[in-house]
């Protein structure tokens, strides 16, 4: 049986990823150990299912249009950088978002609700809307992790674009030495 590594997420138009690209470019000076993320490849992630069978992606899709039906296109806003878990012991660097939060967090909800009963466990974490810039390597002394956490919250993007969300996606993930490469399997309009 053929299985596919998916997610649901939504893309980012070209101007947002040349924003990334700028902010990256400038955390990166530092040149701590950092696994950047390809600008190309940033979106926002509503749901990881992982390894799906190919069987199972047409009820995927159908779950997913479900889930996007009432909802209307809408705005988000690239606002600020952060860490996770927090700047003492940075792992995550990311962008977050603010805008429209009502109906980007009810499209979640609803995709969590709709792909549950396929067998997609519900995520146990809140919803917490970013974009994720770079991870922090295993190597990393606590002293760089907290010298990044500073440098990031001292960080700020030289502009707040806002954009449009139309549709959210179906995506597959596949690895390979350089990284994951993202195709879209099916895109689902929002109305």
């Amino acid at each position: 049986m053929e299985f596919i590594r998916s997610f649901i997420a939504i893309e980012l138009p070209e101007e947002i990823k040349r924003l990334l690209t700028s902010l990256q470019a400038r955390l990166k000076k530092a040149d701590y150990p950092v696994k950047w993320v390809e600008p190309n490849s940033i979106h926002l992630t509503l749901k990881f299912l992982g390894d799906v069978a190919a069987d199972k992606i047409d009820l995927v899709t159908t779950a997913t249009e479900i889930a996007a039906g009432g909802i209307k296109p809408f705005r988000l806003t690239v606002s600020e950088t952060g860490v996770f878990p927090n700047p003492k012991r940075t792992q995550i660097i990311w962008v977050g978002l603010s805008g429209d939060l009502q109906p980007l967090t009810q499209l979640q909800l609803n995709i969590e609700a709709e792909v549950s009963p396929l067998g997609f466990p519900t995520e146990a974490r809140g919803f917490t809307p970013h974009l994720t810039l770079g991870r922090v390597r295993d190597y990393a002394s606590p002293e760089d992790r907290q010298a990044l956490g500073e440098l990031v919250a001292k960080t700020t993007l030289e502009d707040k674009v806002a954009f449009e969300v139309k549709s959210v996606n179906l995506m597959r993930s596949q690895l390979n030495r350089a990284g994951a490469v993202y195709s879209c399997l099916k895109s689902v309009p929002l109305k």
